[in-house]
């Protein structure tokens, strides 16, 4: 891993306290978490973006219900019976 080193104004450094102390393993996994959403959020917003400035066409969408494959079967566990 790539260790980074950030400062933090004071309110947001107690906040982080709070949640994640700095002694516990918490904070590391707390602070990699945050970083993985934000960075998802802004894929899904260019995402969103990008669908907006060229929406998809009715003949862009394939919607053939006889290709779709057919649904395995579930196998059922047989109940055993009780005795009474």
């Amino acid at each position: 891993m790539k260790a980074l080193l950030i400062d933090l104004d004071p309110d947001t450094a107690a906040r982080l306290d709070k949640v994640a102390p700095s002694r516990s393993r918490r904070r590391s996994e707390f602070i990699r978490a945050a970083i993985r959403r934000a960075l998802w959020e802004l894929e899904e917003r260019a995402t969103e973006a990008a669908y907006l400035h060229q929406p998809d066409s009715a003949k862009d969408v394939y919607v053939d219900p006889d290709a779709w494959e057919e649904a395995l079967p579930r196998h059922r566990r047989a109940r055993s019976r009780r005795r009474g």
